[in-house]
């Protein structure tokens, strides 16, 4: 009697025991739920697109924005409303008057793949700099750049169209992302906010104003290779 009473005893506090780390591992997730690809918890809603574009030709705003929602699903953020970081001069989807790439982000807070802080609001966004360790491609991964150690070729350079402010860069769109022409250009920013030998003054410091490209025939030449910048809006 004695023995089957310590048996139940030791049976019990077992159970007890497994209980409690099932508690401890469902608690212990919660550090999982700002990474890429975790279990549709992501806080993730900015990236730098991993795939790359040889012209400006983009398909215009429509063919941006389905680019982001493509390279967000496959690493399961499809749920999310994706556009693309781009200002166009005249949007159909407007009245055929100007888009500026700061109306279409929503409002923020915004997290990268790593789950590191971008900015939180629109001001602070407009406001900050360049850096190649937050802006990252949507699996984590840094764009090569100007910085210490980075990979070559440069691709550092971003199409966007966009003012300083945040705000469409008139004739700097490749016809509003629809041209591969070689007498238009397009407006890029620096991911890594360098220029050569590692500057990050202005404008190089810019991830989004830096300067124009070579053409939008090809987005290779001074640093680039068509990536695009993608913000979730919810």
């Amino acid at each position: 009697m004695h023995l089957s009473r310590t048996v139940l005893g030791l049976a019990g506090a077992l159970t007890l025991a497994l209980a409690g780390c099932d508690s401890d591992d469902d608690d212990g997730d919660g550090g999982q739920a700002g990474s890429a690809g975790g279990s549709g918890q992501s806080r993730t809603n900015f990236f730098v697109s991993s795939d790359k574009s040889p012209t400006g030709n983009l398909g215009g705003l429509k063919g941006a924005d389905a680019r982001c929602a493509a390279l967000a699903e496959a690493v399961g953020l499809g749920s999310k409303t994706w556009r693309a970081y781009l200002s166009v001069e005249a949007d159909p989807d407007n009245a055929g008057g100007p888009t500026h790439a700061r109306d279409r982000i929503g409002s923020g807070p915004w997290y990268n793949a790593n789950d590191a802080l971008i900015a939180n609001d629109l001001d602070a966004l407009h406001a900050r700099t360049g850096d190649a360790e937050l802006f990252v491609d949507e699996r984590g991964q840094k764009i090569n750049g100007q910085w210490g150690g980075s990979p070559t070729p440069n691709e550092h350079d971003i199409l966007t169209g966009t003012s300083p402010e945040g705000r469409v860069a008139a004739g700097m769109t490749c016809a509003d992302w629809t041209s591969d022409s070689a007498t238009l250009a397009a407006q890029v920013g620096h991911s890594d906010g360098l220029g050569p030998m590692m500057n990050s003054a202005v404008p190089f410091n810019s991830w989004h104003a830096s300067h124009p490209n070579a053409g939008c025939n090809d987005t290779v030449p001074r640093g680039g290779a068509g990536r695009i910048y993608c913000f979730a809006t919810d």
